[in-house]
């Protein structure tokens, strides 16, 4: 963004600068020149002022002097820093060193300039800060291009109960309003959510977060943001996803995972429309639709106190529920024909060619894994030059073999290969095959971690002989 300093262009450009400066020759001095350049200008004689203004107000650009009575100006931007801040800043001073320079950097400055200095000095550090906004919207609004001009592609098939989750999709996308998708894993709950969200119109980004993926210690400041030093390892201050998906869509997916203290807090979140970073005393208002999905019934999650239910009803505002691929089977063949022409292209290797046995041999399976399992057979087709007719015949002598004929086994022998079956079965996803099994998450982690310990254990017994 470029400084016209022709006299004859006095149009103000749409930014809004502070200047912090307790010297009222200094602070006068610059409002007279920024002026003829920018619609805003305010000054303060103290960061006491200032803050006063910020609240208020919101500054493109902060004009400050170090050394100010009371708190210093590089003490205030290591503070905005704790927060979300959004401005850029110019620190000036008459006393400096490396080691101050170097300081203002760490703490956040965008240049640093030393008085007395000359108005092309500062109009040219101001011309550098607001390039750098410049340029930053400009990646923003090209990474934007980019999601265009590859949208996320309608939901494949036309059998009626996908018709008719693509009509309420289509329906509900330009609306605020949350909705919760449920469904069996696997059958494309993302999907959905990106689709209303391109649809929407929204300006904001599409972010999604699997809520059952991430430490319940850990999941409130990976929503909320943090504030240096708030916990172990919180290094720096860091935004959280409610600011990242600001004007967009949060996705939360797995949210019958949350933990009930969460619960709480995200409920807040949304009744008042703002988040409170860990460690932190102020809010931030966010503008997020939120998007939940679950492949849990979170009805009986209510009824059994695992889930809130004044959460379930703010989050259950619409439902949409995705069918299994068992119950659309006639979509099968185009999700077929679809997988092998995408997954070609992108492994490099040539399309499986089908013939009627195999879409007949598909057609009948049951599908535990959905259309995720249906998108892996064909990848390990394509990567194996095998047809799905026979890779299914293998698969299901293989099957037989083992699961069909137990004469001689012990009892752990079959708990385990039962246990490593249904894991395959849901594509490994450890959350959805307990629930398939009727155990905990956590005994189901036990046991897997017992069987590694006896592995490896064997294995470096072999070793050692």
């Amino acid at each position: 963004m470029k400084l016209d300093s022709d006299k004859h262009n006095q149009t103000p450009i749409a930014v809004s600068v502070l200047v912090v400066d307790d010297e009222p020759g200094m602070c006068s001095f610059l409002n007279k020149a920024l002026k003829k350049k920018f619609a805003l200008v305010e000054t303060a004689g103290s960061i006491e002022e200032a803050e006063e203004l910020r609240k208020r107000c919101h500054f493109d650009l902060l004009i400050v002097d170090i050394k100010l009575p009371g708190r210093s100006g590089m003490e205030w931007s290591e503070a905005m820093e704790q927060t979300k801040r959004s401005s850029d800043i110019i620190f000036m001073t008459a006393f400096a060193d490396l080691e101050t320079v170097i300081k203002a950097l760490r703490a956040g400055a965008s240049d640093f300039i030393l008085k007395p200095f000359r108005l092309e000095q500062m109009m040219n550090a101001v011309e550098r800060c607001l390039e750098r906004r410049a340029m930053a919207r400009t990646n923003f609004v090209l990474q934007r291009d980019v999601e265009k001009a590859f949208p996320i592609t309608n939901m494949m098939g036309n059998s009626p109960s996908i018709r008719q989750v693509q009509e309420v999709i289509h329906r509900v996308a330009p609306t605020p309003s949350a909705v919760m998708i449920e469904g069996e894993s696997g059958t494309g709950k993302e999907l959905a959510a990106r689709m209303l969200h391109q649809f929407s119109n929204r300006n904001g980004a599409f972010v999604p977060i699997n809520c059952g993926a991430i430490s319940p210690e850990l999941l409130e400041a990976e929503l909320f943001g943090h504030t240096k030093g708030s916990f172990t390892g919180a290094l720096k201050a860091r935004e959280g996803l409610f600011s990242f998906a600001n004007g967009g869509t949060l996705f939360l997916d797995e949210v019958g995972e949350m933990p009930l203290l969460m619960q709480a807090k995200l409920l807040r979140a949304l009744e008042e429309k703002a988040v409170r970073p860990v460690g932190s005393e102020q809010e931030i208002s966010i503008d997020v639709r939120i998007i939940a999905a679950t492949n849990r019934q979170l009805k009986d999650e209510v009824a059994s106190g695992r889930f809130r239910e004044d959460l379930y009803y703010r989050l259950n505002v619409l439902s949409i529920t995705l069918p299994p691929l068992r119950d659309r089977r006639e979509d099968i063949p185009e999700l077929i024909h679809h997988f092998s022409n995408t997954l070609s292209l992108e492994l490099g290797l040539a399309a499986i060619p089908f013939s009627h046995d195999d879409l007949n041999e598909m057609q009948h399976y049951h599908w535990p894994g959905n259309i995720r399992e249906l998108k892996n057979l064909i990848e390990r087709c394509i990567l194996l030059g095998k047809l799905p007719a026979e890779y299914f015949r293998e698969q299901n002598d293989n099957n037989s073999k083992t699961a069909g004929n137990f004469a001689g086994w012990t009892m752990d022998a079959v708990e385990k290969q039962h246990i490593l079956l249904t894991l395959e079965q849901h594509n490994s996803n450890k959350s959805s095959a307990a629930r398939a099994l009727g155990v905990s998450r956590k005994t189901l982690d036990r046991k897997l971690t017992s069987w590694a310990t006896e592995e490896q254990v064997a294995t470096e017994y072999e070793t050692a002989i």
